[in-house]
């Protein structure tokens, strides 16, 4: 595949996705391992100040290292590539907000932490060992051989169920975040806070339906 590095996206833009597509998050089974200890981290608290520029550091310390962050890339990539105008989950960061998601300190995304961790690590092994070369190295052919075999976690293998589990949640999590962008928005034709030119109040049936016209 051996995608070009991406620019990191904005932690301020990050943090909006996070608060968006924690209200929407789907509640999916997760990998039954301990979790690993996070960093010390004071959070944000229950309102983030969402105007204001946050360095890295300033609320809790990232979690991916350059090798996950590539094979998140990757992966974002199959799951959600470019169709025409509308761009890849890759291309819009939405790796960047995983990592945001499982490095933040509250109960929800803690859980997430440890199945994404591990996950990645076992689709990178999974492609050495059936290809030589990490995830993010792949072709589109040999990384979407693998993804086909733990897209739908009844029909995987027995030895490919920690994997099915892991792909399962980590696509939730794609499309969690990259639905949360103007762009996602856009694609599936929300217009949800879009001011109307025009109004000309309640349909007059709606009016009659209520003895009001």
């Amino acid at each position: 595949m051996n995608l070009p590095e991406s620019r990191r996206i904005d932690r301020r833009v990050a943090l909006k996705w996070l608060a968006t597509a924690a209200a929407a998050a789907a509640v999916q089974p997760h990998l039954g391992r301990a979790q690993a200890a996070l960093p010390a981290a004071k959070g944000y608290g229950l309102d983030p100040l969402l105007n204001k520029t946050y360095a890295p550091g300033d609320l809790w310390p990232l979690t991916f290292t350059g090798e996950q962050r590539r094979a998140a890339a990757a992966l974002c990539e199959i799951i959600i590539p470019r169709e025409g105008d509308v761009p890849s989950a890759r291309e819009l960061g939405v790796h960047d907000f995983i990592d945001e998601w499982i490095s933040a300190p509250y109960p929800d995304q803690q859980r997430d932490r440890q199945p994404v961790l591990e996950g990645l690590a076992w689709i990178d092994a999974e492609s050495q060992r059936r290809f030589g070369r990490d995830f993010a190295d792949l072709d589109q052919a040999q990384a979407a051989a693998i993804c086909d075999d733990i897209c739908h976690a009844p029909e995987a293998r027995g030895e490919l169920q920690k994997g099915a589990q892991f792909f399962s949640r980590f696509r939730n999590l794609c499309a969690g975040g990259f639905y949360s962008t103007p762009a996602g928005m856009k694609d599936v034709g929300y217009v949800g806070n879009t001011p109307q030119i025009e109004y000309h109040g309640p349909p007059p049936e709606v009016l009659r339906k209520l003895g009001l016209a």
